[in-house]
């Protein structure tokens, strides 16, 4: 615990993958046999997925692990490191493109949108820990790295290039969140998402004051089609990501144009 308190004197440590190395194993001999830290950000990730960032602790996940709190302080110093590592073991998860292959931009770039949300999705207390730290584990390093190396694809002009990666992943980190949300309610009300909707639906058009937005919101909604709540989901996500590559595509002739 002596690390842990001369830490806090200095402040706390931007980031665990700053520590000079990430430890795998402990502040001496004698750690507990069966743990590494390995196997304490997985169970920190199926534990965050199962009841949320809100209930998790040290304690908590110790219990999962069958050991003792102070187990798990052979590996970690604190819980943001653990929050950390899991973080970046969720980065490791969407499937990336290869930058160098023959392929077309806009199909990588999309693919890098949907995984990026469905990882959002899957995992929702990613996004509050995504904006907490500094994001420079290997995994989301490599996720980073593609993101760029395919943005650079679009012929972009290099002073445009981290404002298309803000417009696309910003607008995914928003998308993947509010949507995330929205399944973890329809979760706890044991609903569908169907039920869920048209429930919510229901339920708000009684107020006076709401009707007339809702009402304009319903018509919005008949004219974009889709039978599901997924199905709009799915409708949105792809028109919108559309309109962003256009976006694109029309900086990209505007920067030609503008070439003396």
């Amino acid at each position: 615990m002596v690390r842990a308190a001369q830490r806090s004197e200095r402040g706390p440590r931007p980031s665990v993958w700053l520590e000079g190395g990430a430890r795998r194993g402990g502040r001496g001999g004698g750690q507990p046999s069966g743990l590494d830290r390995e196997r304490i950000t997985e169970a920190t990730v199926r534990l965050l997925d199962a009841e949320g960032l809100a209930k998790f602790s040290m304690r908590r996940l110790a219990a999962e692990l069958n050991v003792t709190a102070m187990s798990v302080y052979w590996y970690v110093d604190t819980k943001d490191d653990l929050l950390e590592l899991a973080l970046d073991a969720a980065f490791g998860e969407p499937a990336l493109p290869d930058p160098d292959a023959d392929e077309d931009w806009r199909d990588q770039l999309r693919a890098l949108a949907r995984e990026y949300r469905a990882l959002l999705v899957r995992h929702p207390w990613l996004s509050p820990l995504a904006g907490k730290y500094l994001n420079i584990g290997p995994n989301a390093l490599a996720f980073s790295r593609v993101i760029q190396q395919v943005i650079r694809k679009t012929g972009l002009p290099a002073h445009g290039l981290t404002g298309a990666i803000s417009a696309v992943f910003q607008f995914v980190y928003g998308y993947g969140t509010i949507e995330g949300h929205f399944l973890a309610r329809v979760a706890a009300t044991g609903m569908t998402a169907d039920e869920y909707h048209r429930d919510a639906m229901t339920a708000v058009t009684r107020s006076p004051d709401a009707a007339e937005v809702i009402g304009e919101s319903t018509r919005i909604m008949e004219a974009r089609g889709g039978d599901t709540v997924e199905e709009m989901m799915e409708r949105d996500f792809a028109f919108a990501l559309d309109l962003l590559v256009a976006g694109m595509e029309a900086m990209v002739a505007r920067s030609r144009e503008d070439r003396p």
